[in-house]
């Protein structure tokens, strides 16, 4: 069985043994779980952003940097190659696990993804997938503007079934050069995000290859979300490849791109803020890349819906 924590460990390490090279702070907690300050204090890089989205996948995909065009808008970008996707994109990158904690007054809130989920296991699609992984370590990404405390650590390791030693914490603010690439890199898993949304069997997907322009830096962590989902949103691409019948793609290929939500065009930061800044009050068709192609195996024909929008990508991310 592959385990997706140990192959995101290992890149984890990696970035751990050049944390200077790569703009990381990385520290160790009391119970000796170790934090991976990667766009909170620290300054990060493009690199640990790439990186970051590797281990964020399970080890499973490939990501690397590119130069698209919208329109005659040259904008640098990310492009990912994934295998397995069921396991890299769902059980690994898929963002489903809410954290918060309490400093004082002050309550403090982060958005858990990667692996260590499929240790924890609790979220309905591990029963569909029929996968839970199995390893002595567990490595969480976290989108947030503070660094866990120790008992965030303890309760992770304690879900997970693992020693706190074994647990690796990856944090970055999406208004950081990190979060400027791994939520771009995430095309592949919104389009399988949307499959599972309107009832397509994920795991007759067997390989996905996405691109997407990198959102600028902005000062304000809230811009910065919108930015790095608009991106997605509006020039995302993803192609996908498919064993399963032709009548089953043609049934649910209009409602994957995301024009197929009313509040398609509308800012993501417009819509961020008219839902009190909760992702799941959101329209979830709206939640997936600009366009889509799948190619079905089993037949040989291809299907695409959508387009990139270059209007919208110069309007919202060039300013």
């Amino acid at each position: 069985m592959i385990s997706i924590n140990g192959r995101a460990a290992e890149i984890v390490k990696r970035m751990i043994a050049d944390a200077e090279a790569l703009g990381l702070v990385v520290s160790r907690l009391p119970s000796g779980a170790t934090i991976v300050d990667a766009g909170v204090n620290a300054i990060g890089s493009l690199e640990a952003g790439r990186l970051f989205s590797e281990a964020c996948m399970g080890g499973l995909a490939q990501a690397s940097f590119c130069e698209l065009d919208f329109g005659g808008l040259r904008l640098p970008g990310i492009q990912v190659a994934a295998s397995h996707p069921p396991l890299s994109c769902v059980a690994a990158q898929s963002a489903g696990w809410p954290l918060q904690w309490e400093n004082g007054a002050t309550t403090h809130r982060a958005l858990g993804s990667g692996p260590a989920r499929a240790l924890w296991g609790v979220e309905k699609i591990f029963a569909e997938l029929a996968y839970r992984d199995q390893a002595k370590v567990a490595v969480l990404m976290l989108e947030g503007e503070s660094l866990p405390p120790e008992n965030v650590a303890m309760d992770v390791a304690k879900r997970c079934g693992v020693s706190p030693r074994g647990v690796y914490l990856v944090v970055a603010s999406v208004a950081s050069l990190v979060g400027t690439v791994q939520v771009p890199a995430r095309m592949v898993e919104s389009a399988l995000h949307k499959m599972l949304a309107v009832g397509f069997d994920v795991r007759t997907v067997v390989s996905g290859y996405g691109t997407c322009p990198l959102a600028p830096l902005v000062s304000d962590p809230l811009r910065g979300i919108g930015n790095a989902n608009d991106a997605v949103l509006y020039g995302g691409r993803c192609w996908l490849t498919v064993r399963t019948k032709d009548d089953t793609i043609a049934a649910i290929l209009d409602q994957l791109p995301s024009s197929a939500s009313s509040d398609y065009g509308t800012s993501f930061y417009d819509l961020y803020q008219r839902h009190n800044h909760d992702f799941y009050q959101m329209d979830p068709m709206l939640f997936s890349v600009a366009e889509v192609t799948i190619n079905n195996l089993n037949s040989g024909r291809t299907f695409h819906a959508g387009q990139v929008s270059p209007d919208i990508v110069r309007r919202m991310l060039v300013r």
